[in-house]
Order: C-alpha cells, then structure tokens, then sequence
C-alpha cells in the first residue's frame, strides 16, 4: 500500500525549507502521534483526552521534552534544532515565553524535518522516548 501522504519533496528541497515550515508539520506530527498513542493507552472520553494531548503539546512540555533527548540526538539533528531554535518567529502563544516557545519550535522542527525526509525509524524512536 502506497503512503497515505506522499512527500514529493527532494532532500536538498527539504534542507532550503525555513525551519518554521519544519515546525509546521512537526506540530502536526506530535499532536497526532500524541492523539493517537491516548487513543491507544487509555480509554478516556474524547474530552478527556483533548486536555490530556494539551499538555502533552503545549510549549513547556515541548521544551522539557528537547532536554530529555537532546544529549542523544546526532550532530545533523543538533543543527535542525539550532535552526529551529534561532528562526525568527513573530508569535508567542499566551501561555509561554520567548524562550519556551523558541525551544518549543525547535522541537516541532526537529520532528517535522525527520518526518518529511522520512526517516521514520528516528522519527517513532525520539516519539516513544518523549510521549511514552
């Protein structure tokens, strides 16, 4: 069966994106990887899980959760986060500060790069360390 989504994308393509497109995707990634893995662990009522997945995927958490694996991340994901990290983003959520949401980025970065480049076996690998 072929990909549900297909990335068209070449790897040079996908390097010369900003990183906040990384971020873009990443966040989409770790929200639904978050979802689903309540779905999956708990049998929670819908609106129970939505405050669950909160947590898991607002910035704080995010920041924490670029601590726990930055000591294992390779020096080529070491720079998708610096880019991240450093991106010029004009938007800080209500709930967060600059910081948190800059390390927040940086880790929706590191999560969208992997996922367009597919290197899925990382991907799931730095997913179960950080949600599990």
């Amino acid at each position: 069966m072929k990909e549900l989504i297909d990335i068209t994308k070449t790897s040079e393509e996908i390097n010369l994106l900003s990183p906040l497109t990384w971020a873009y995707i990443g966040d989409c990634i770790y929200e639904l990887y978050v979802r689903t893995n309540l779905v999956n662990t708990t049998k929670l009522k819908p609106h129970a899980m939505h405050l669950k997945a909160i947590e898991k995927v607002k910035a704080h958490s995010q920041e924490e959760n670029l601590k726990k694996i930055y000591d294992m991340l390779t020096d080529e994901e070491k720079d998708i986060v610096r880019r991240g990290r450093n991106a010029k983003n004009h938007h800080v959520p209500k709930n967060s500060n600059v910081q948190e949401y800059s390390y927040a980025t940086a880790f929706e970065a590191l999560i969208g790069y992997l996922y367009l480049t597919k290197k899925n076996k990382r991907l799931k690998e730095i997913l179960k360390i950080t949600v599990d």
